[in-house]
């Protein structure tokens, strides 16, 4: 599965010059990850469906509630992407949709560098990368997203201070976790997606404050 081919097969429409900018990040992070192992995947072509085309298959759901989010505020779509390794999904959304506002959070030192790279080799203006624990970060955003981060509980008990939306990328359906959910929390929606040239269950799970 090529990058381009699953771009298509998701029906996205990426901005001039997206795809050339994903290519040169995978080859930042192939070269990167030979040194300082930030993802146990090291086949490029593993890491086109692994990881490009499993941050970007969420755009579409993200991208309906940031405009809803823009209705009623008025305001440029903040997302914050908290635990976010080499910087998955945040770096890719911010290539694919560069109106919007992300910040990165990472505790690890060598992964929030690998991030300060791709900001510079990139020029993603749109990015701000904060490396330290999520419980110290006091801005508050319009959403918030997680990739393999944290059980739910723990998403909302270490990130809910930062927004009430929570967005959390997971395999498979964790009815524990939902049932598990803190009081004051609730599960508002839950989408089945499909990878292109992934033979996996993904899903994604918005969190509301009640």
């Amino acid at each position: 599965m090529t990058l381009s081919d699953g771009i298509t097969e998701l029906g996205l429409t990426l901005p001039a010059g997206a795809v050339e900018q994903l290519t040169a990040y995978l080859a930042l992070l192939v070269k990167w990850n030979k040194v300082y192992n930030l993802t146990a995947i090291r086949d490029p072509e593993e890491m086109v469906t692994h990881h490009l085309l499993d941050s970007l298959v969420i755009l579409e759901k993200l991208q309906k509630s940031a405009l809803v989010g823009r209705r009623e505020s008025g305001e440029a779509f903040t997302l914050a992407d908290v635990g976010s390794g080499a910087g998955l999904p945040g770096l890719v959304l911010a290539i694919a949709r560069p109106d919007w506002s992300i910040t990165s959070i990472e505790s690890v030192d060598k992964k929030a560098a690998f991030q300060r790279q791709v900001k510079i080799e990139l020029g993603l203006a749109n990015v701000s990368i904060h490396c330290g624990r999520v419980e110290d970060v006091n801005e508050t955003f319009a959403a918030v997203i997680s990739r393999a981060f944290a059980s739910l509980g723990d998403f909302v008990r270490l990130a809910g201070h930062l927004s009430p939306c929570l967005w959390a990328m997971k395999g498979a359906y964790p009815a524990d976790e939902i049932t598990a959910l803190p009081t004051g929390w609730r599960m508002s929606a839950s989408h089945e997606l499909k990878v292109p040239g992934l033979n996996a269950e993904r899903h994604l799970l918005q969190l509301e404050k009640t």
